[in-house]
């Protein structure tokens, strides 16, 4: 701290006086940057409890008391042993068919089409299933259906890619019209070349052989596809962090213009994005299919592939945010169940929950260097 020396009058003794002028100023600048620092984990925790005050509000408008839907969500899901292995299951399609999204989007691409390549690789899938029936061990079997999954739901991804290269078609739009193709492709089939004919009736392809469905885990509901899909997630993450690849579609999705200039080939790493995104959702499908319900039929996904890219978007299209949001989402989504036995609420009530809680982060992005200054 500085002193400062005044004389008064004709006295020659100083007057030391003590100045604070800059230990004030440090404390008032540390204290600006403590608080910007945590606004936005600030402003994040509210946005969040507004999203559910608003889902609260929609269901006590709907009758019911939202403390006791909270509780239901909760208790039904995290706090019981099934519940818990059926969300990691339901987890499986979701989280890979999330990073579908997420690798796309490191090329500024966005890829609507999740659901669709879920259906194509279940389908794929299936194809290679009643084809290889029990005249292969289980190990060949699950590799051929895992080929045949990721190939389907790549050429699914593909074909709009190419689309958005040759043409400048919006991947979004055509992404999101090929679900609907997919899924009258996979209606088609099991009502006619694949149908059960012991189905009494309903519209389900016949059953993979117990040699092509996939072992579970320590005698519990979950099986290997659980390891397989951390493996792939795994995987996503070096490619996307570690890999020259990764880092090229990073400048692509950053500056095009900076790419092309860099000399880097945007129209091939455009598509290698949507492939590598539509296989691993391929391969969401297939593992579904083999490990969860053993036959096509009309809803096999279930909306996964809808629930995955808002799963995408909440975790910002980083690898592990990603897969923890698909986990969050799969509960919410296995707690439709609970809801409408409970309280007499339709299901789907959900989605909206699941929409809240994106809104909050996306709000937050786009407003983020506003908040912090």
């Amino acid at each position: 701290m500085g002193k400062v020396s005044l004389k008064l009058g004709n006295s020659q003794k100083p007057l030391e006086v003590v100045s604070n002028t800059g230990a004030t100023a440090t404390l008032a600048s540390s204290i600006k940057v403590a608080f910007k620092r945590h606004k936005l984990a600030y402003l994040s925790v509210g946005s969040y409890v507004a999203s559910m005050a608003v889902f609260g509000l929609i269901v006590f408008v709907k009758g019911a008391n939202p403390l006791s839907v909270f509780s239901v969500v909760v208790q039904s899901t995290f706090f019981n042993g099934g519940s818990v292995e059926q969300i990691i299951l339901r987890a499986v399609p979701i989280s890979l068919a999330a990073l579908a999204v997420a690798v796309p989007a490191r090329a500024g691409l966005v890829n609507v089409g999740g659901e669709g390549q879920l259906i194509m690789g279940a389908i794929g899938a299936t194809g290679v299933g009643l084809t290889v029936g029990a005249s292969a061990p289980s190990p060949l079997s699950w590799a051929l259906m895992g080929v045949a999954g990721g190939l389907a739901g790549a050429i699914w991804a593909g074909i709009p890619a190419l689309m958005r290269t040759a043409t400048g078609a919006s991947e979004a739009v055509t992404t999101l019209l090929m679900n609907f193709v997919a899924n009258d492709i996979m209606l088609y089939l099991i009502y006619q070349p694949w149908r059960d004919r012991y189905s009494s009736g309903q519209p389900q392809s016949q059953p993979l052989s117990h040699s092509a469905q996939l072992s579970s885990l320590f005698g519990s509901q979950l099986n290997i596809g659980v390891v397989f899909a951390v493996a792939l997630a795994v995987a996503t993450w070096w490619l996307l962090k570690k890999s020259h690849w990764g880092f090229a579609l990073k400048v692509v999705g950053g500056n095009q213009e900076a790419a092309k200039r860099a000399g880097l080939p945007i129209n091939r790493l455009l598509i290698s994005s949507m492939l590598v995104g539509g296989a691993l959702a391929g391969l969401g499908g297939m593992l579904n299919l083999a490990g969860v319900e053993v036959q096509l039929r009309p809803g096999i996904t279930a909306t996964f592939g809808y629930i995955a890219f808002l799963a995408s978007w909440l975790g910002r299209h980083e690898p592990y945010k990603v897969v923890i949001a698909a986990f969050l989402f799969s509960a919410i989504a296995l707690s439709s169940n609970g809801i409408q036995l409970n309280f007499g609420l339709n299901g789907s009530i959900v989605d909206i929950l699941l929409a809240l809680i994106v809104i909050a982060p996306l709000f937050l992005s786009k407003n983020r260097k506003a908040m912090t200054k």
